[in-house]
C-alpha cells in the first residue's frame, strides 16, 4: 500500500483481520517481521527507540479505539499531553485545546475527568488530543465507533478540515460506510491480503 501526502485512506475488513495491527506498524509501535514501513523515505524499523518516539511525538496523531485517556487528569489536561511532551508554548497550546474541545462539543466538560464522561464523549476527547499538534500523519482506529450520527458527522468534518487545512495524510480504520465515502481511497484487509477498492472519486 502506497499513500501519497495529503490523502485520506479508509481501511476496512472483518474483525481480527489485522487492521489495528497495521496501524501499529505504521505508527512504529510494533516492528514488522518481514516487509518494510517507509515514511518520508525512512524505513521506520531502522530507527532507534528514541527516534521512533520522536517521530510519534512530532509527526503522528493517533486516535485509539480504547481512547487511552489518563483517568486522574481532567479533559483539557488529557488533550494537552502531546504539547507537554514536546515542550510547546503552554498558553497557545491551551487555547488550541479549548478550541478543539469546543469544536467536538465538550466546551462545558473541560474540568471533568474521563470517568465522568460517556464513551462517546471520551472518544471525542481522544480525537481533540490527536489533533492538538497538527500532525502530518493521522492514524485513526474506529474514530466514529462509539458516536451517534450527529457526533459522527462532527468528527468526519473535523477529519476533512484537518486534511484540507494541514495537508494531513490519514489512514482511518472503520466499519462505517460514511468513512469510506469521505476517503480518497479505500482498502480492504482480509485473510492477510490488502486490496484497493475502486471508488467513484
Amino acid at each position: 500500500m502506497k499513500v501519497d501526502k495529503g490523502q485520506w485512506v479508509s481501511l476496512m475488513g472483518p474483525s481480527g483481520s489485522g487492521k489495528s495491527t497495521l496501524l501499529s506498524l505504521i505508527a512504529a509501535l510494533d516492528t514488522p517481521t518481514s516487509g518494510k514501513v517507509i515514511i518520508n523515505q525512512q524505513d521506520i524499523a531502522e530507527l532507534s527507540e528514541e527516534e521512533r518516539a520522536n517521530f510519534r511525538a512530532k509527526q503522528l496523531g493517533f486516535i485509539f479505539q480504547s481512547f487511552r485517556l489518563i483517568p486522574h487528569l481532567n479533559i483539557i489536561e488529557n488533550v494537552l499531553l502531546p504539547s507537554r511532551i514536546l515542550d510547546q508554548d503552554p498558553s497557545s497550546s491551551r487555547e488550541r485545546a479549548k478550541s478543539l474541545l469546543e469544536e467536538v462539543g465538550l466546551k462545558d466538560r473541560m474540568t471533568h475527568t474521563p470517568g465522568q464522561l460517556s464513551g462517546g464523549e471520551q472518544q471525542r476527547v481522544a480525537i481533540a488530543r490527536a489533533f492538538l499538534t497538527k500532525p502530518t500523519l493521522l492514524l485513526a482506529d474506529e474514530p466514529t465507533g462509539n458516536l451517534d450520527e450527529d457526533n459522527s458527522e462532527t468528527v468526519l468534518n473535523m477529519l476533512e478540515k484537518l486534511k484540507t487545512t494541514e495537508n494531513c495524510t490519514m489512514v482511518v480504520v472503520s466499519h462505517d460506510p460514511e468513512v469510506a465515502k469521505r476517503a480518497d481511497r479505500e482498502f480492504v484487509l482480509s485473510r492477510g491480503v490488502l486490496n484497493e477498492v475502486s471508488t467513484s472519486k
